[in-house]
């Protein structure tokens, strides 16, 4: 008994301590664990529907989305057909300009295909005819009838209305024209007195003058002044001149410094004419104008022949006395050489101021012509002429001009038959070497 009382106190012992330290703690364990599992519970309540919202929007996207891909899908379904329907029209746009460009560009290599054949084979026309007509006029007489045949067009041409002019005159005013009318005719009153020996001085004295007025300007500005009284200028010319230079010479510049001049220079230039007149007197004199035209011509040629010689006598900057050295040196080399002709090259020569020496021999030779009231024609011919084609086309030339006419012939093989005909600014070119040079200039590009 004993010991189930003290097992039941034992037992009170143990769940007295039990309820007042243990019970205490187990309740508000399960307490806290109740709360926590009703926290879980509405959190998973909370979770539960907004799982259930989630799902609702997931279809509501889920449905939009689909709606938005029809729609999507229905627009590009659309835009793809506008962008083939675009496309198809720029491709038959597209290949209708290649083909327009196409047929522009075909139709372009066939027009410089056809240029390329009518050149190439115009080319090898005009070669091909150089080399027959060459192989024709290589013969003498064949080449002798292409002269013949341009005289014969020649024959026919109407006359023609060209001016001819000396190259003293061509450059003067017209005031300066008739002052130099008036020396010339003072000059051929005075001339016509005067021998040989007296005509010679008469040109020395003149081109000293000339070569003084060109050192001195002062003198020449004041002998040149345009004035209405001329006394004080021949009384000048008397004190300066009168025991320098002959009588007839002094009486050619009284009547020079009498007239009115457009420039100073017209004045030398007068002087240096009326010198020349004087020479070619004298040639006249002593029957040697046929032989001085001749000689004059023939050095023009010369110096046309030779630039350098040309350019060293035209070298006006050049002391005159060097020229004239160098020019008598080419004179002194050919043993036929006329005096009349030597003096007329050496006064030109010693008077250059500007022009080719080339030119102004040419001038000389052509005032020569003039003197006698010819005029000259320089005529280029592929061979010599026959003494009656020159007599034709001087005959010929003398209808057409109205002048007499000096036929001054220069040979060019290179012409191959016809003639080049010059007379002042006019030419006549009948050359076949032309012609052939024409027909090339027109073939197609």
């Amino acid at each position: 008994m004993s010991i189930f009382i003290g097992q039941l106190i034992g037992f009170a012992v143990i769940a007295f301590i039990i309820i007042k330290w243990v019970v205490p703690p187990v309740k508000g364990l399960m307490a806290k664990q109740q709360e926590a599992i009703r926290v879980a519970l509405a959190e998973s309540a909370e979770a539960a529907k907004k799982l259930a919202d989630a799902d609702d929007m997931h279809a509501k996207a889920l449905a939009a989305a689909k709606a938005e891909s029809t729609k999507v899908t229905d627009e590009a379904s659309q835009d793809s057909e506008r962008i083939s329907a675009q496309l198809a029209e720029q491709a038959g746009t597209e290949a209708e300009r290649i083909k327009t460009q196409g047929a522009q560009q075909v139709q372009l290599m066939r027009q410089q295909l056809i240029r390329q054949l009518r050149t190439g084979l115009g080319s090898e026309s005009v070669a091909k005819a150089d080399a027959l007509v060459r192989a024709h006029v290589a013969e003498p007489a064949a080449q002798a009838a292409t002269v013949d045949r341009f005289l014969a067009e020649l024959d026919q041409m109407a006359p023609s209305a060209v001016v001819i002019d000396t190259a003293a005159t061509a450059k003067l005013r017209a005031a300066s024209r008739e002052s130099l009318a008036a020396v010339a005719g003072k000059f051929d009153s005075v001339a016509s007195g005067l021998d040989a020996d007296g005509l010679s001085t008469l040109a020395d004295d003149l081109t000293s003058v000339a070569k003084l007025l060109l050192s001195e300007a002062a003198l020449a500005r004041h002998l040149a002044e345009p004035t209405d009284e001329a006394a004080p200028k021949v009384r000048l010319l008397d004190t300066v001149l009168s025991d320098k230079v002959g009588a007839a010479a002094l009486d050619v510049l009284r009547t020079a410094v009498s007239q009115r001049w457009s420039t100073e220079s017209n004045l030398v230039d007068a002087i240096e004419h009326t010198a020349r007149l004087a020479l070619l007197k004298r040639a006249e004199t002593t029957g040697e104008v046929d032989e001085v035209e001749d000689q004059l011509f023939r050095f023009g040629r010369l110096l046309d022949a030779e630039p350098k010689l040309s350019a060293l006598l035209s070298d006006y900057t050049a002391p005159a006395d060097g020229r004239v050295a160098l020019l008598n040196k080419v004179l002194g080399s050919n043993a036929s050489g006329n005096g009349t002709a030597a003096a007329l090259l050496t006064q030109t020569v010693g008077l250059l101021r500007g022009e080719r020496a080339d030119e102004a021999v040419i001038d000389l030779a052509e005032l020569a012509v003039a003197r006698r009231g010819e005029v000259v024609a320089h005529v280029t011919a592929a061979a010599d002429l026959t003494d009656a084609q020159r007599t034709r086309l001087s005959e010929v030339l003398t209808r057409i001009y109205g002048h007499p006419v000096s036929v001054q012939l220069h040979v060019d093989p290179e012409l191959l038959g016809g003639l080049s005909i010059t007379v002042g600014d006019e030419v006549i070119d009948g050359s076949i070497s032309s012609r052939l040079a024409a027909a090339a200039t027109q073939l197609p590009d």
